[in-house]
This record gives structure tokens, sequence and C-alpha cells, in this order.
């Protein structure tokens, strides 16, 4: 019985330092020296500072700037801390009210076009950094009025954007909202 306990004890300890300590410590020394983007969260940094990360949707309120899917993360949205969905069902009426309203008031903005779906719904994590092609298209008039810039042109920085499929079959195409407003940032800044 002492011979089983101490075999039991010895491979619990052994056990936790290989699975628990080795084991982690490799494969993040791994992905740091393989992935280093990557695996610290593909932070975007200008000027010294971090202003975003690729992986993870932000607001953007200003007419100027395309916005990214509604959140539902967090108290009041997009906060990294309390990733989740709203966990409202199709049925339920306040979402039904609350995505009538977006609808409505994004119909005001371009009406008589149909309100991309992915504007007026939350993603699974409430982060998604993503918008659909049709979504970005909807935005084209109202940031290109707003920047003073040539509708067609601002279409051509879309679509430069627009990322595919993944390995050509996985997914749907998509534009990544931060990486694409600070490119428009950079070619004309808002008008202050």
């Amino acid at each position: 019985m002492v011979k089983n306990l101490i075999t039991a004890v010895l491979m619990t300890i052994v056990t936790t330092l290989i699975l628990g300590l080795v084991y982690p410590l490799v494969v993040t020394g791994l992905a740091q020296i393989m992935f280093k983007d990557k695996a610290n969260g593909q932070l975007i940094e200008r000027n010294g500072q971090i202003i975003g990360s690729r992986l993870i949707g932000q607001p953007f309120s200003s007419p100027g700037y395309f916005r990214s899917r509604p959140s539902a993360a967090g108290a009041i949205g997009y906060d990294a801390g309390a990733s989740s969905g709203s966990n409202l069902g199709p049925t339920s009426q306040k979402l039904i009210d609350r995505v009538r309203a977006d609808a409505e008031k994004l119909q005001a903005e371009n009406p008589g076009k149909p309100v991309p779906i992915d504007l007026v719904t939350t993603s699974a994590s409430g982060l998604d950094p993503h918008i659909s092609p049709a979504g970005a298209e909807f935005q084209v008039p109202r940031v290109a009025r707003e920047r003073g810039m040539n509708e067609n042109q601002m279409r051509r920085i879309v679509a430069e954007f627009t990322e595919g499929r993944e390995f050509g079959l996985l997914g749907e195409p998509r534009v990544n909202v931060l990486l694409l407003n600070l490119k428009l940032d950079e070619i004309k800044p808002l008008r202050k």
C-alpha cells in the first residue's frame, strides 16, 4: 500500500512538472520564436503606442470611420475581459427590438439599400474585428462623404482590405475594420 502511495505521489509530481511547467514553457518559447506576432496578439503599434489588435474588434462612432459589428461583450460592448454574445434567441423580443432599431438607424443612413445582417447582429464573442464586404459596401457612401473622397476610390480601398476565404475554402470573405480605418487615416485624415 505504501509503495502504491509513493508511486502515485511521484507520478503526480512528475506529470505536474512536465505538463504544468515544462510543456507550457516549451510551447510558449517556440511560439515566441516561430510566430512572435501571433503569439503576442497581433498588436498594432503607431508612434510607439499600441492602438489595437488585428484580432479584437473595437467601436468606431465617428461618421468618418467604418463601423464594426455591434458587440454584446461586457456592459458597454467590446470588452475583451467579458467576451460573449448576448445569448438572446431569435424569438427574444429584446433582440428583435434592438435589431429593428439598429436597422432603422442604418436605413436612414442609406435609404432604400438593404442593411447587411452583420451590421445589426453581434458575433458569438462580441469581439469580431471583421465585417462582411457587403457591410463595408453599405458604409462606403457615408465614409466617403465624411472624408471628402470619391466613392469609387473608397471601394478600391475596401477591396484592397477584403480578405478571402482561409485556404480558399474556409469561412467567408471579410474586411478588418481597424486596418481599413487606419489606412484611411493615412490616405485622407478626417477633417477637423
